[in-house]
């Protein structure tokens, strides 16, 4: 347990924790909507909000989750209403932010590529006591949304049409997972990275529906995997110097490709079962031509 006695690790376990809580809590609803890339294209968009946080010597952190959450709602209003040429605005955007976070990091007195470097990839030792503040502020409200709102989000995520007919503010609504997502990918950018965090956002989520098929049982099986590979590459980067967003991404397929092979089986042992009772039931519930007898009245 000597992992726990430095204080930047301390720091870097409670960030894991919080970004192990919230990329498969947002990410449940992306993969519903079959949105599953885009953590990837928002995490490029922050790049350019890292880059400015840098340039005007800001916490790139809050910098990143303003330019993330003005980027998503883009994102949102371009699939809304891009039709034909929304892939191609969207290209534009995602490439955009890269370009310019290259740019603008170069071009602050204090930035440098291997500066950079630490936000697309992940870095323990550079999670500051500050980047902990913000980042348990932005994950407790993801936190609230995605488990506050949890019955609408589904709804919209499930079928948009049928939630505009109940009454639900789908426009609302759908921008709100967006700006959720956005803030979730500033929450893990420090420990995953941004060019990996989508992967934690839908790996879990993927890995759990092996085994569960309802909303809630997926949710907690998924936030529960995410935990538990964000600690586990946390505490695999400390003692051999691995990167930790590739560690824990790493560790996240492996769980997935687990659970995979466990279903396989579990999913044949459950049709011959189902097979079973309906072969019980046939045999139960088909009618028979009672004989008459002697204690019988025929009419």
């Amino acid at each position: 347990m000597d992992f726990l006695e430095p204080a930047f690790m301390q720091r870097a376990l409670l960030a894991a924790v919080l970004v192990g809580i919230t990329a498969p809590a947002v990410g449940i609803y992306l993969v519903q909507r079959r949105q599953a890339l885009m953590g990837d294209g928002i995490g490029h968009v922050a790049m350019t909000g890292v880059g400015l946080g840098f340039l005007l010597n800001s916490n790139p952190v809050w910098m990143a989750t303003l330019v993330a959450v003005a980027g998503s709602v883009a994102m949102e209003l371009i699939r809304a209403y891009g039709k034909t040429r929304g892939d191609l605005a969207l290209a534009l955007l995602f490439y955009g932010g890269m370009a310019g976070g290259v740019l603008l990091i170069n071009l602050s007195p204090t930035g440098s590529n291997a500066n950079l470097t630490s936000y697309l990839f992940g870095s323990l030792s550079t999670v500051s006591t500050e980047d902990v503040t913000a980042i348990s502020i932005l994950a407790a409200f993801v936190v609230l949304v995605t488990v506050g709102l949890r019955r609408q989000l589904f709804a919209v995520s499930q079928d948009e049409e049928f939630a505009r007919v109940t009454g639900l503010p789908v426009r609302a609504l759908n921008l709100l997972i967006a700006v959720t997502a956005a803030v979730t990918v500033t929450v893990a950018m420090r420990v995953v990275g941004l060019l990996l965090v989508s992967a934690l956002m839908v790996v879990p989520v993927a890995a759990a529906q092996q085994l569960s098929k309802s909303f809630r049982a997926t949710f907690i099986l998924a936030v529960a995997t995410g935990v538990t590979v964000t600690l586990a590459g946390t505490v695999t980067s400390y003692y051999q110097d691995v990167p930790p967003g590739a560690t824990i991404v790493l560790y996240a397929i492996g769980i997935f490709i687990a659970l995979t092979l466990l279903a396989a089986p579990l999913a044949r042992r459950r049709a011959r079962a189902a097979e079973q009772a309906s072969a019980d039931c046939d045999a139960r519930c088909v009618p028979t031509t009672r004989q008459p007898t002697d204690d019988v009245k025929v009419l």
